[in-house]
This record gives structure tokens, C-alpha cells and sequence, in this order.
């Protein structure tokens, strides 16, 4: 009984608790044993909990932080070009995507308006012929028995306008969601351009000298595999764009420049870039004219084919030094995990980070492989010793 007792240090307190971690003693039963694994599972359960509430921060901040990565190389180029300091350089870089971003929005709201004005304008032909069975408006109309079923179903349109005033007051809230979004991720960009150092220096001043060594060889090799992943997908989206005002060119639909910038930027989205690239570009081309409608939806389908099936595993084997078939199983696992994370946005962020994360773990993986190898005498050695036709 005093073997017991001494191996239990409390117990001669005499308090409830150290009475009852001897008494389990005693009887054999591990109560702190049985107390830390409920304990682990409590806050795991809870900690899960957290993070999908705060799933959507934590993909705002999965972008930022991805954005930041490509960023970086520029304003450590600044750095060494002409502005040492750090907070110039990204001073530069932050204004000049200011820039960027309100001229893009400049040149792309002319045309946007300007074909919402020119479809205004030619909307009340387009009724008039649709009620005289001319055009293709009405061929269509008449051949489909369109307007039959307009006044059979005319009571129910009528309660569908007026139902209508609901999802655009959605869509007004979507708008105000999604410019907070965007300056929620600019400011977090921002400061983690400038913190990045900081952050990075005090992580590794954590570390012994020989991880020290590793962490910051496997982190260089991250950043010049997504630097490649950022040049083969600007490439993709060169040749998307190249092929998009060709294409509208030929047909002599307007602003074909810049639905080429637009389909270029928006087609830097892996899988999904080309199609939401494609839809106003389609619809605009389609107000132009039927046929040059119908010949950029054929284009862009064609090419989306092309592109996600053949230019981009290719293209990102190449930049990233991944194979074609992990580009392509890394890409398609980002997008089931992102959806099932995070809905549609979750998707996209998934989609977004999928080759930079397939490059980061196949560079974790080869380090760690090459890092663990037994050297090459000692697996000389072994080969000599289990070869029974060996020397002796």
C-alpha cells in the first residue's frame, strides 16, 4: 500500500482529487489517461468548429496570401533595383495595382455600357419584328410556338417580375459583399508584403541552424515553383486572349482589345477562367450579331477543351516541374475540396491553389525522401552483403 501511495504524489494531500486518481490507481483504471484523450477530443471537436466558421476568412486569407507570393519577386526586384527600402517598394507595387485595377475598370465600363445602350436602343426592333414574325427573333418565336406559351403562362411572368425586385436586392448585397471582400484582401496583401520578412525571420530564428538550413532551401523552391505556376498561367492567358480578339476581330465585333484583356485576366483562373471569361464576351458578341455569337461560343468552347485537357497540364509540367497528370488530379482535387469547404467560393480558391500546393508537396516530398537516403556506401555495402555471388 505505501508503494501505491508513493508513486502517487498527491495523495497525501488528502484532497478529493488525489483520493480519487488513487483510488483508479489502486483499481487499475487510467483515469488521466482517459481524462487527456477526452480532453484532446474536446478541443479538436471545438477547434474544428472554429475553423469552419471562420472558413471564409481563412480562404480570403488563403488568396491574400497567394496573391502576396506572386507579388513578392516584383517588390524584392524593387528592392534591388532602386528602392532599398522595403516599404517603397511595396508603396509602388500597391499603387501601381490601384492603377491597374481602375483602368481596367475604366476600359472595360465603356464598352459594358455602351452595348447596354445599343441593345436599349435596338430592343424596341427587335419587339417589333418578334410581333410581326420577322427576323430571326420571330422565325423563332413562330416556329417554337413561343407565343402561345406567353399567353398561356402570361398570369405567372407577371408574378415572376414582380418577385423580381428580391434577388436583385440580393445581388445589390452580393456587389456590397464583394467590394469588402476585395478591400479586406488588398489590406491584408498589403501587410503581409510588408510583414513577410519579419514573419519569416522570426519563424526561423526559432529553429535549430540545421533545420534553419532545410526550411529555407524547401521555402526557396516553393516560391520559384509558384513563380512558375504565375508565368505558365500568364502564358495560357496570353494565348486565350490572342485567340479571343482574333476571333472578334475577324467577325468585326468592337472593343475586341478589350474583351482580349478581359478574357486574358479572367482566364488566369484555372478550369473555370475561361468560362466566366466567356459569357459577357459571348452575350456582347451575340447583340453584335448571331453568327458572330454563335462562332465565339464555338471558339471558346473549343479552346476551353484545349486549354484545361492539353495546354495546361503541358504548360504547367513545364514552369512548375510537375508531370501533366498530377497537374491535372491536383487540379480537380482542389476544386472537390474547395466546393465542399467553401461552396462556390471555395471552388475557385481551391481551383486557385491546387498546382501550387501539388508543387509544394512534391518538393516536401522529394526533400524529405533525399533528406532520409542512407548514403551511397552504406548501401554499397549492404548490396555486397545480402549478394550471395558477392566477394568475400
Amino acid at each position: 500500500m505505501s508503494d501505491v501511495s508513493n508513486n502517487e504524489p498527491d495523495a497525501t494531500s488528502g484532497t478529493r482529487r488525489s483520493r480519487l486518481y488513487l483510488r483508479a490507481q489502486i483499481n487499475g483504471v487510467p483515469l488521466k489517461t482517459i481524462l487527456a484523450t477526452v480532453f484532446v477530443i474536446v478541443v479538436v471537436y471545438f477547434s474544428f468548429q472554429v475553423l469552419y466558421r471562420l472558413r471564409a476568412v481563412l480562404l480570403l486569407m488563403l488568396v491574400g496570401a497567394f496573391i502576396a507570393l506572386l507579388l513578392n519577386p516584383i517588390v524584392v526586384f524593387l528592392q534591388h533595383w532602386k528602392l532599398p527600402r522595403r516599404g517603397a517598394a511595396v508603396l509602388v507595387v500597391t499603387i501601381a495595382a490601384i492603377l491597374v485595377f481602375v483602368g481596367l475598370s475604366v476600359a472595360f465600363g465603356y464598352p459594358l455600357v455602351n452595348s447596354m445602350t445599343h441593345l436599349a436602343n435596338a430592343l424596341p426592333t427587335y419587339v417589333h419584328n418578334a410581333e410581326h414574325n420577322k427576323g430571326w427573333i420571330g422565325h423563332l418565336l413562330t416556329r417554337y410556338h413561343v407565343q402561345t406559351w406567353l399567353q398561356r403562362n402570361s398570369s405567372k411572368l407577371v408574378s415572376l417580375a414582380n418577385g423580381l425586385s428580391k434577388p436583385a436586392l440580393a445581388l445589390g448585397k452580393g456587389a456590397a459583399t464583394l467590394l469588402v471582400a476585395l478591400v479586406t484582401i488588398f489590406a491584408f496583401v498589403t501587410l503581409l508584403l510588408l510583414e513577410g520578412p519579419k514573419i519569416r525571420r522570426a519563424g526561423l530564428a526559432m529553429m535549430l541552424p540545421k533545420n534553419r538550413v532545410w526550411v529555407s532551401k524547401v521555402g526557396a523552391q516553393v516560391s520559384r515553383a509558384a513563380l512558375g505556376y504565375m508565368l505558365g498561367n500568364f502564358l495560357t492567358s496570353l494565348i486565350a486572349g490572342f485567340v479571343v480578339f482574333i476571333t472578334l476581330f475577324t467577325l468585326n465585333v468592337p472593343f475586341a482589345i478589350l474583351f482580349a484583356i478581359w478574357v486574358a485576366l479572367v482566364d488566369f483562373i484555372p478550369q473555370i477562367g475561361g468560362a466566366l471569361a466567356g459569357i459577357p464576351t459571348v452575350l456582347f458578341a451575340l447583340v453584335h450579331s448571331v453568327t458572330a455569337g454563335v462562332i465565339t461560343a464555338i471558339v471558346f468552347v473549343v479552346y476551353s477543351l484545349i486549354e484545361n485537357h492539353v495546354l495546361n497540364p503541358i504548360i504547367m509540367s513545364r514552369t512548375v516541374k510537375i508531370n501533366p497528370l498530377s497537374v491535372f488530379i491536383a487540379i480537380l482535387v482542389g476544386a472537390e475540396i474547395g466546393s465542399w469547404v467553401g461552396g462556390i467560393f471555395g471552388g475557385f480558391v481551391g481551383v486557385l491553389l491546387a498546382v501550387p500546393s501539388a508543387a509544394t508537396i512534391h518538393v516536401l516530398f522529394r526533400e524529405i525522401w533525399n533528406s532520409t537516403a542512407s548514403p551511397p556506401g552504406v548501401i554499397q555495402d549492404i548490396s555486397n552483403k545480402t549478394d550471395p555471388f558477392s566477394a568475400e
